[in-house]
């Protein structure tokens, strides 16, 4: 029971810590900036590193745009399905139940302007790839990480697996 109490700990506390850094950023920007203005943080990047404040009615790299609706549903599956895959996981694997709640906190985070606001907040821009926020930049780490996990994890199973399969004691067959 103990550790079902601390991965639900963990599943919130990293979830809540990035829909708040999420929405305190998004906020900040909409406060602070006009629809399309730029600001240059630090000088020495500029321009290739700004904020420039955009409203994203569509998904990633800008597809789907004035698809909010069904965006929206596909978020709450996701989120349902992040939260299913979170308390089945038969391994404890601390770095991949942090990517799994970091991935939720980024959907959230993203689900919560697009209930209250049609759009998604966007302020990121580093060159010319896409404008994106705190929440998609969650995302991105989490299943990064994860993919690592995954592939260190299955890289040590073979590893198992190969010495599982020698003969012991040095003995051959025939």
């Amino acid at each position: 029971m103990k550790n079902t109490k601390r991965n639900v700990l963990l599943l919130i506390g990293v979830a809540a810590l990035v829909v708040a850094l999420d929405q305190l950023t998004k906020w900040l920007v909409r406060e602070n900036l006009a629809l399309g203005e730029e600001f240059y943080p630090i000088n020495a990047l500029a321009p290739f590193f700004r904020f420039t404040y955009w409203k994203n009615t569509g998904a990633a790299f800008g597809i789907f745009q004035n698809a909010s609706i069904p965006l929206l549903i596909l978020a709450i599956i996701i989120v349902g399905v992040i939260i299913y895959y979170y308390f089945h996981l038969e391994e404890e694997i601390l770095v991949f139940r942090i990517c799994l709640a970091m991935m939720l906190g980024g959907a959230i985070g993203n689900i919560i302007d697009r209930i209250t606001f049609g759009y998604v907040t966007d302020f990121i821009a580093v060159g010319r790839f896409p404008v994106f926020n705190v929440a998609d930049s969650s995302v991105t780490v989490g299943v990064f990480l994860m993919l690592i996990v995954l592939f260190l994890e299955e890289k040590k199973a073979k590893k198992r697996g190969a010495n599982n399969t020698e003969p012991e004691n040095g003995s051959k067959d025939g």
